[in-house]
């Protein structure tokens, strides 16, 4: 093997360096140095002792890594030995620090568990907005490396489905749990920071027509909605209740003409009856006979437990509020098909849709503020 020398590296002797049959270095002095190997490929390098240890730190290959730069790699790395910092242990650590950044679903989970859970009622609609349409997204990427690019480019995505509520719901958890991770010095900065709602919001004062009403009424029938969706929803109409304490209706609450809504349940944290009329009645009868064909209930037995229960039989939980908003969303903007079942396009190339609700956009909650305004007219709230 050749002795190094010491020597001023400039380009064109780097270039003129040939392989020998084993490795050698050449070096300019100070420890930097340049090894060339049997294949031809010539690393830089930085040689140096710390703390009566020989060290070795790459600075990149040639040519892709130029003379200039990495003469610019050794003169920093230099100055940190010169005042007491090892560069590749430096290095080391960051890599390390790296592997074990969170990932997005990593970040996720933590959100979930320490504050979500915690703090926040409707926390398994996070989760289930968050599993569906940020981790098969983001999942593997590391949280740090999120910028609001991505951000923009994952709503759009979700806006153009189409899903514009959705998207809007989505912003809202992500934007929440990248705080989250700036407040609990997870992350540094929020790439939701600075970007708006993807699509604006409904009107929050949506009050359905007499006319509306009735056409609802029956579209609710044709359109693809559960059979529990369905009803819950109309029994909003009915009684004017939140569709997050109709969802939650159990049979113990239910006494004859009436409906006792506990503390616990409701958002004032306030015990209150509400009267049911016939057809609210028959409309949970209907709904408790499901209950008890899909569970299997004896005829000769009555049901006890929730009128609209969560899916999943394993699971003793009543059907979530957002099930409704979701039911709704999906049939405000249906997939058209053809004969065949192959998709329509409208003349700009995005999924034709239709409306099978026939009435204009409307939330659960809309259905509550139309009854109460309906009943203060006709003077029963006075």
């Amino acid at each position: 093997m050749a002795r190094s020398k010491n020597t001023v590296f400039t380009d064109t002797m780097i270039r003129k360096l040939k392989p020998e049959t084993s490795d050698y270095t050449r070096s300019e002095g100070n420890g930097f140095s340049i090894r060339v190997m049997p294949s031809g490929s010539k690393t830089w390098l930085y040689l140096y002792s710390f703390d009566g240890k020989r060290r070795k730190m790459n600075l990149g290959t040639y040519p892709e890594v130029t003379l200039e730069t990495a003469r610019e790699r050794f003169e920093d790395a230099r100055r940190k030995v010169k005042n007491g910092i090892d560069p590749v242990a430096e290095l080391e650590q960051a890599a390390d620090s790296r592997r074990q950044a969170l990932t997005v679903k990593g970040l996720i989970e933590e959100y979930l568990e320490r504050y979500a859970k915690r703090f926040k009622k409707s926390w398994e609609e996070d989760e289930r907005i968050l599993e569906k349409e940020v981790v098969p997204v983001w999942g593997k990427r590391k949280a740090e490396d999120i910028r609001k690019r991505d951000v923009l480019e994952l709503l759009e995505k979700i806006v153009i489905r189409p899903a514009p509520v959705m998207a809007n719901n989505t912003f809202k958890i992500i934007r929440k749990m990248f705080n989250w991770s700036v407040e609990q010095d997870i992350l540094p900065t929020s790439p939701a920071f600075m970007v708006k709602l993807p699509t604006p919001k409904v009107g929050r004062d949506r009050v359905l027509s007499a006319e509306e009403i009735k056409k609802l009424w029956h579209a609710l029938d044709d359109a693809a909605i559960s059979p529990e969706s369905r009803t819950a929803l109309k029994l909003v109409l009915l009684t004017g209740q939140r569709p997050g304490e109709v969802t939650g209706m159990h049979t113990s609450e239910i006494d004859g003409d009436w409906w006792t809504i506990p503390a616990e349940r409701a958002k004032n944290q306030k015990s209150h009856r509400v009267f049911l009329t016939a057809t609210a009645k028959g409309l949970i009868q209907q709904a408790t006979e499901r209950v008890k064909q899909t569970r299997e209930t004896p005829a000769d037995k009555d049901y006890a437990g929730y009128i609209f229960p969560c899916p999943h039989a394993d699971k003793d939980k009543p059907l979530e509020r957002h099930a409704l908003s979701r039911a709704l969303c999906r049939n405000f903007a249906w997939p058209m098909t053809d004969k065949q079942g192959n998709p329509l396009y409208n003349k700009d190339g995005k999924p034709a849709t239709e409306n099978r609700l026939v009435i204009d956009h409307f939330t659960p909650h809309d259905l509550r503020r139309t009854t109460a305004t309906f009943m203060a007219q006709s003077g029963e709230m006075d």
